[in-house]
């Protein structure tokens, strides 16, 4: 912004400009110079002049040396500032404080800091049922407070089955190991052909649990700390199952609660069907009949529009159709890699 404009022969001001704008005449003299180091005027670079009242270098380097003391590298510069007066000693107002960390980009914990390492993003897909399973554990609520059930549930990737479940009163990296054993057994699992993903809590990081992906093959997937997004799929089934009619605020006991997963699960897998796999069960995709029921809807539309191709503004109808493939943290170039622990 210039300080004057010209319109049909006119000069207009900069309070005129601003106020036709609607803003503070401030701040268009600020924006039209902002305050610099250095200035250009008449084609050379003026530098401006250190006021008369700024610190030298050596009081300077004395600042940050106060600040860098080991009694006060775990202290805000206002308590340095006050701790330094109540022992007659004055080196310059709190601000000025501010600014001498910030020109150090000393304006944060100065102390040393527990880093954590980094973790690679896990990026998996399944183009078929029994390639990638997830699974967790969820609490359910006993009769009295503080009285929990542990459910684990593994879950399909690609097909959302679930291949196995199971209540226990506690964690053990001992019951997930007989759950995962058991359910590659019902599932026909190969070696090299599973890969497993989940949190990593204390039982999911195990070394019984490791040991026994060791023994049968499996690569095993972990989430990043501290990110629940890493596993979807198992928290999204979760969710779906708590937010149940059926589901109670709390169950009457051990019994009631073993009771209760067994229809939920059955419901779940045989008679819910999920929008992500084009509203089928996820037992008609897990056992391989996504193909003729697809095809049965698409016949059952297409008769539709023969019978009345007016109601259709669109053209022929399509169905939805099951994805090829299911990603959990999907790369921007398709790639997949595990970041899993032989």
């Amino acid at each position: 912004m210039t300080e004057t404009l010209q319109q049909h022969g006119e000069t207009l001001g900069v309070a005129r400009v601003s106020a036709a704008l609607g803003m503070p005449r401030a701040s268009a003299y600020r924006w039209s110079k902002p305050p610099a180091r250095a200035r250009e005027r008449d084609g050379a670079m003026v530098v401006r002049t250190p006021s008369p009242r700024a610190l030298s270098p050596a009081a300077q380097e004395q600042v940050l040396a106060y600040l860098r003391d080991p009694r006060f590298v775990d202290r805000a510069p206002a308590q340095v500032h006050a701790t330094l007066l109540d022992e007659g000693t004055y080196v310059c107002s709190v601000r000025t404080l501010y600014r001498w960390l910030a020109s150090a980009h000393e304006v944060r914990a100065r102390r040393r800091q527990r880093t954590h390492p980094p973790y690679a993003v896990p990026r998996l897909v399944a183009t078929q049922p029994n390639q990638v399973w997830t699974w967790d554990v969820t609490d359910l609520k006993g009769p009295v407070k503080g009285e929990r059930y542990k459910l684990y549930v593994v879950l399909d990737l690609f097909s959302r089955y679930v291949v196995a479940w199971m209540l226990a009163r506690h964690e053990s990296a001992t019951l997930a190991q007989r759950l995962i054993r058991t359910a590659c057994a019902r599932q026909g699992i190969v070696r090299d052909q599973l890969t497993t993903h989940s949190d990593r809590g204390s039982i999911q990081v195990a070394k019984d649990l490791h040991d026994l992906y060791q023994t049968l093959g499996i690569v095993r997937s972990l989430s990043r700390p501290r990110v629940s997004n890493d596993n979807p799929y198992s928290e999204s089934l979760f969710k779906t199952t708590k937010y149940a009619p059926t589901y109670p605020d709390r169950f009457d006991g051990y019994t009631h609660a073993n009771a209760w997963c067994g229809p939920v699960f059955q419901h779940y897998n045989h008679e819910h069907k999920h929008e992500g796999i084009a509203w089928l069960t996820p037992a008609t995709v897990h056992d391989g009949q996504a193909p003729t029921i697809l095809a049965q809807r698409q016949r059952t539309m297409d008769l539709a529009y023969q019978q009345h191709p007016e109601r259709f503004v669109n053209g022929p109808p399509r169905v939805p159709q099951l994805p090829t493939e299911v990603w959990i943290n999907k790369a921007e170039d398709q790639t997949a890699y595990i970041g899993a622990t032989r």
